[in-house]
């Protein structure tokens, strides 16, 4: 994916391991001569927001993402093909690694059958987006975000730009476009995401080739010029020199980033842009988010557009530019600014052998961003033919059945004083989310005066609450009345060491249980 910093750098050592010689590394580690000018965007679209920093911190967010609290995500493309889960373009250009051993035993030598035929086999040929979006609406989501196009460099839409295309190549269909459809005619709010800026280093391993007999010294057919628009020109400024920096400084790169995302804009009109890192590119970048915000003020009358970034690897993190994503984690305590985590219940695309979340880590999982100020984007695996994984459905089917009883202790709330309570606290930050929650850990959201407080499993007998004891400094107001959500008022006493609440042997509701709760 997504994932940028969770994998490792093929730093010189693992170049050699993976049977890469000096010669090919120092070729890679090179830089071309003279310094190219930077690119300069052509002149934005009229509106109020300019590439200047200052003017870009300017929006609020919009209250409809404020609201919705949850987005799915389809994180999905020709990478599911060979079902062996994330990065398959990459790393099957890698010899010794796990989907270049598979490649080279399914499909041949990646010198003669590279990823530029998987894209072919890609077909997404019982891809229903107005079934899919059903589902989805049932399992409480309120955005919708599509894949753009993924950090392979194949566009997922009608591309003005570049034939490597969704509608040139493989399903033969505006992806983009029937997702954007299928969301707004059900009244959701729609975002792209996009991974391209990445690409230009990220594509690095298919420009090599074998160190090994028999195909020593065979080039990858990323090294093909014929094939250079799909896997970029030879990399002159490879991120091996810089720290790990996967941002390109190519200003010819640049130009094509800027070109692509803002016909993506212009093509489908996003209320949402997630980019997979950081603001690519300085100047540039902002200049596309300068020219969502543009777009959404002439459709709105007011700016409504939300962009997604992360203050995690390369590229500018700018904390009032839009909303925050944090992949795979959450942010410690309630954060002041709207806030999103974005993560999968699964492999970011489709694996044979993976490990999925259960339904009960992915709502306790919801709650707890819900009471940081946060949103969940959840990715939803999907197989390579469209459809949803056996797992993935039995999570869309008991997510809707807890929104049905629960949602409203999710949808429209605000966090309260304090985002909760309980022995469990989730590592902040980045790829930590693998917190076993208990039934004791009770997270709080508010909507106008009313409190609810959410148990992070399934309470049985007596829920003691804290926070809520006679006198408590977060609110001395008696409580008046409590109701589970699903089942009716419910017996309560307050003391000065808690509020007790006796709940009922049999639960409207599985993994999570809402209570809420009016004071005098």
């Amino acid at each position: 994916m997504s994932g940028l910093s969770k994998r490792t750098f093929l730093s010189t050592p693992l170049l050699a391991a993976a049977g890469l010689g000096a010669a090919r590394v120092a070729q890679a580690q090179g830089c071309a001569p003279g310094a190219p000018a930077p690119y300069a965007p052509p002149p934005l679209a009229s509106g109020p927001f300019t590439p200047a920093v200052d003017s870009l911190r300017q929006p609020a967010i919009p209250a409809w993402y404020r609201d919705a609290k949850l987005g799915i995500w389809s994180h999905w493309g020709p990478q599911a093909v060979p079902s062996r889960g994330d990065w398959y373009a990459r790393f099957m250009y890698v010899p010794g690694h796990p989907h270049y051993e598979h490649h080279l035993k399914t499909y041949g030598h990646p010198s003669e059958v590279g990823y530029k035929d998987i894209i072919k086999r890609w077909k997404a040929e019982r891809f229903e987006p107005e079934a899919l979006m059903d589902r989805y609406v049932a399992a409480g989501a309120k955005y919708f975000v599509s894949m753009g196009v993924h950090h392979d460099n194949f566009d997922l839409w009608a591309s003005r730009h570049h034939r490597w295309n969704a509608t040139q190549v493989g399903p033969m269909r505006d992806v983009v476009g029937d997702w954007a459809r299928a969301a707004r005619r059900r009244g959701l709010r729609f975002g792209v995401s996009e991974h391209l800026g990445a690409s230009h280093n990220w594509w690095w391993t298919s420009h090599q080739c074998d160190q090994f007999w028999p195909k020593l010294g065979v080039d990858y057919d990323g090294a093909k010029p014929e094939n250079a628009d799909l896997y970029h020109a030879p990399h002159d400024t490879p991120f091996l020199n810089r720290g790990g920096d996967w941002y390109t400084t190519n200003p010819k790169f640049h130009e094509i980033w800027y070109r692509r995302i803002v016909d993506l804009i212009d093509s489908h009109q996003p209320d949402l842009l997630y980019s997979d890192g950081g603001i690519p590119f300085g100047a540039v970048g902002r200049a596309v988010v300068a020219h969502l915000y543009n777009t959404s003020v002439r459709r709105h009358g007011q700016m409504q557009a939300v962009y997604n970034h992360k203050a995690l690897g390369s590229g500018d993190f700018i904390r009032e530019v839009g909303a925050q994503d944090v992949e795979r984690g959450v942010l410690d305590g309630i954060n002041p600014l709207p806030w999103q985590t974005d993560t999968s219940n699964g492999d970011w695309f489709h694996s044979e052998h993976d490990h999925y979340k259960t339904p009960a880590q992915v709502l306790t999982m919801l709650c707890d961003i819900v009471s940081k100020n946060g949103n969940m984007l959840l990715n939803v695996v999907q197989r390579a033919d469209g459809t949803l994984t056996p797992e993935s459905d039995h999570l869309m089917t008991e997510m809707a059945a807890w929104m049905k009883v629960n949602a409203e202790a999710i949808h429209g709330t605000r966090p309260w004083k304090i985002h909760g309570e309980g022995p469990t606290e989730a590592t902040s930050g980045a790829f930590q989310e693998n917190t076993a929650y208990t039934p004791q850990d009770i997270r709080f959201t508010t909507r106008g005066d009313v409190l609810y407080a959410l148990t992070l499993g399934e309470p049985r007998g007596t829920v003691k609450i804290a926070s809520l004891r006679q006198g408590s400094a977060h609110d001395p107001r008696p409580v008046r009345r409590v109701e589970l959500l699903g089942a009716g008022p419910l017996p309560f006493r307050q003391s000065g060491q808690a509020l007790e609440v006796d709940v009922p042997e049999r639960l409207p509701s599985r993994h999570v249980s809402a209570l809420r709760i009016a004071r005098a």
